[in-house]
């Protein structure tokens, strides 16, 4: 059931990186009206993905919580004992920066609710920056783990 759920995590996990990858990018680099693939990849309407990128969040967070149970015991004590503080650190600073964007998921909705409005556009343009930079991250620091030392190792 575990490597069921985390082969599900790490799916949902893809599409919501590329999800906000898709909407930071259409925000922070318009298109400029060309023909190539930069151009037709930013030309989206960012607003359209903020439902998605939300749930998709919401979604990959409480898998990442259903399968923390088995990572606890398995993996992370093998870390530790193996003292690998290093990687022990790169998933807590996962864990913590992930927390972090479920609390600003409110506040990235509330900005994009009206995308027209410019008063909002700067607060759009950091929150939804910083929510990609999160994922990032934590996709980067979750395959890190894994490689060292993952649930499919047991």
């Amino acid at each position: 059931m575990t490597t069921s759920l985390l082969i599900l995590h790490g799916l949902l996990a893809t599409a919501l990186l590329g999800g906000l990858t898709h909407q930071t990018a259409a925000l922070l680099w318009p298109a400029r009206g060309g023909d190539g693939f930069l151009d037709a990849y930013r030309s989206v309407k960012a607003a359209r993905f903020t439902r998605v990128n939300a749930a998709l969040y919401v979604i990959v967070f409480a898998l990442g919580a259903a399968i923390y149970p088995a990572y606890r015991i398995g993996v992370r004590t093998w870390i530790e004992r193996a003292r690998l503080w290093d990687i022990s650190g790169l998933f807590e600073l996962k864990e913590q920066t992930l927390a972090i964007g479920l609390a600003l998921l409110p506040f990235f909705w509330l900005v994009w609710r009206d995308p027209k409005e410019r008063e909002t556009r700067l607060a759009r343009l950091v929150v939804t920056a910083l929510l990609c930079a999160i994922v990032w991250y934590a996709f980067i620091a979750g395959h890190i783990v894994n490689n060292v030392r993952g649930l499919f190792g047991q």
